[in-house]
């Protein structure tokens, strides 16, 4: 694979909402050479850990977390706000900076003693990854790391899920 800077792959908008700077992915989901990178490194620090279950919240997470799935062999259980899944569900409210949330996976969708990495493109504060951590291990699952195309360093998420591995392909 040639030798790529993912960051350049990145576009910031400054002031998206009024002090907020969004980092756009779509010009790295737009090259299948950057796209590809990201996934493979993504995977990698996880190959050796025999992952059962790639699980992600929606739904950025989900454009990361399927093609990690398929690297590792492993099945994709998407974790979805309330009334979205069509099965019985097991689902968590968690707080948040402005309130509360709530997320669901389906019953059946993590097998007891299943070993779970959690994807998503963008760590901040860590609320959402931890409450989907939480679903994972409420199932039955080990959660074995978490892994992040980037991380907002200055929010501290990594220090929120500091129990499980945690890698971030960028740090912003």
């Amino acid at each position: 694979m040639p030798d790529l800077n993912l960051r350049d792959y990145i576009r910031s908008t400054v002031d998206f909402k009024p002090g907020i700077v969004f980092y756009d992915i779509t010009p790295l989901l737009a090259s299948p050479e950057a796209f590809r990178r990201a996934v493979v490194d993504l995977a990698n620090p996880f190959r050796r850990e025999k992952i059962d279950v790639v699980a992600a919240a929606e739904a950025r997470g989900f454009i990361f977390a399927a093609p990690v799935a398929m690297e590792l062999n492993a099945s994709l259980v998407p974790i979805r706000k309330p009334g979205k899944l069509p099965f019985p569900t097991r689902s968590l409210t968690y707080d948040l900076e402005y309130g509360k949330d709530t997320l669901e996976i389906h019953r059946d969708a993590i097998a007891p003693g299943a070993k779970v990495l959690v994807v998503d493109d963008l760590l901040a504060t860590g609320g959402t990854t931890e409450a989907c951590c939480r679903l994972a291990e409420q199932a039955g699952g080990t959660v074995v790391g978490c892994a992040f195309l980037i991380e907002l360093a200055a929010l501290k998420g990594a220090q929120r899920l500091s129990q499980y591995k945690t890698i971030s392909l960028l740090q912003l």
